[in-house]
C-alpha cells in the first residue's frame, strides 16, 4: 500500500521557491505599498487644495506621479503583477491624477467665480481621467511604443507644474492674474486630450544601457530639474502634452503611419 507523501516543511518550501528563482513572498507587497503611497500623496494634494496651499497640493501630485512611475516596474521586477494590482493602481490613479488635479485647478484657478461652469469643467477633467484609466486597462494601445491619449499622470503633472511656474514668475516680480475662464478651458482641454485617440510616446522601450545620447540628455534634464524644478518640470510637461497633437498633425501632413502593436493579454500600469 502506498504511503502518503510527507508534508513539505515550511523552510523546505521557501528554499525550493528560491531555487526556482521566485522572489520572497514579502517582496510581493512592495508594489502595493508604493501604490498606497501614491494614493496618500493624492489625498494630501486634495487636502492642501482645500486649505488654499496650491504649492503643497502640486507637490503631492508630483510625488504621486513618482510613485506611479515605480509601482508597475516593481511589480514586474518582483514578478508580482496581478489583476488586483492593476485595478488597485487604477483606483489610486483616479484619486491622484483625476480628483486631486481637478480640485487644485478649481482652487488655484478660482473656478468658483464661474459658478456651475467652473465645477463642471473641473469635473470634466476627473471624468476624463477615470475614463482614460478604464480604457487603458481593457484596451491595448493600437500603436507600438505609444499610449492612446494623454496619460493621466502627464495631465495631472501639467496642472501641478503650471501652479509652480506661475508662482515662480510672481516671485520674480511678474504680477498678473490668469482669467478663470482660461484656467477652466485649459483644464477641459487636458481632460479631452486624455480621452482622445491621439498617440503619445510611452518611452518604455528606451534602453539607457545602449543609448549614450539618451543617457546624456536625461542627466542634463535631471541637472536642470535639480537647479530649477518649477521651470524645468513645467517645460517638460508642456512639451509632452503638445507633442501628441503636433506629431499627429505632422504624420497627417507627411502621410507617415505608426507601427501597429501586437495584441497583449494584459496591460502594465501607466507609470
Amino acid at each position: 500500500m502506498d504511503q502518503p507523501e510527507a508534508p513539505i516543511e515550511k523552510h523546505q518550501y521557501h528554499r525550493r521557491r528560491r531555487e526556482q528563482g521566485e522572489p520572497h513572498r514579502g517582496w510581493f507587497v512592495l508594489p502595493h505599498l508604493v501604490t498606497t503611497a501614491g494614493l496618500f500623496f493624492g489625498f494630501y494634494a486634495i487636502v492642501q487644495a482645500f486649505n488654499d496651499k496650491p504649492d503643497l497640493a502640486a507637490l503631492g501630485i508630483v510625488l504621486a506621479a513618482v510613485c506611479d512611475a515605480f509601482d508597475g516596474r516593481l511589480a514586474r521586477l518582483t514578478r508580482s503583477s496581478s489583476r488586483f494590482g492593476l485595478e488597485y493602481d487604477s483606483i489610486a490613479d483616479t484619486v491622484s491624477f483625476g480628483v486631486a488635479p481637478a480640485m487644485l485647478a478649481f482652487s488655484a484657478g478660482q473656478l468658483q467665480v464661474l459658478g456651475r461652469t467652473g465645477w463642471v469643467m473641473a469635473f470634466l477633467f476627473t471624468a476624463c481621467a477615470a475614463l482614460r484609466l478604464a480604457r487603458f486597462n481593457v484596451a491595448p494601445g493600437r500603436y507600438r511604443g505609444r499610449f492612446e491619449g494623454l496619460p493621466s499622470p502627464a495631465g495631472a503633472g501639467m496642472v501641478a507644474t503650471t501652479v509652480w511656474f506661475v508662482a515662480f514668475l510672481r516671485d520674480f516680480g511678474f504680477e498678473f492674474s490668469i482669467p478663470s475662464g482660461f484656467v477652466a478651458a485649459g483644464t477641459a482641454i487636458l481632460g479631452l486630450l486624455m480621452v482622445s485617440s491621439i498617440p503619445y510616446r510611452s518611452f518604455k522601450e528606451i534602453d539607457l544601457r545602449h543609448s549614450y545620447g539618451t543617457l546624456v540628455l536625461m542627466v542634463f534634464a535631471i541637472a536642470l530639474i535639480i537647479n530649477e524644478p518649477s521651470v524645468t518640470l513645467f517645460v517638460i510637461c508642456l512639451a509632452y502634452c503638445v507633442s501628441g497633437p503636433v506629431e499627429w498633425l505632422w504624420r497627417r501632413h507627411t502621410g507617415r503611419v505608426l507601427e501597429l502593436s501586437e495584441p497583449a493579454p494584459g496591460q502594465p500600469n501607466e507609470g
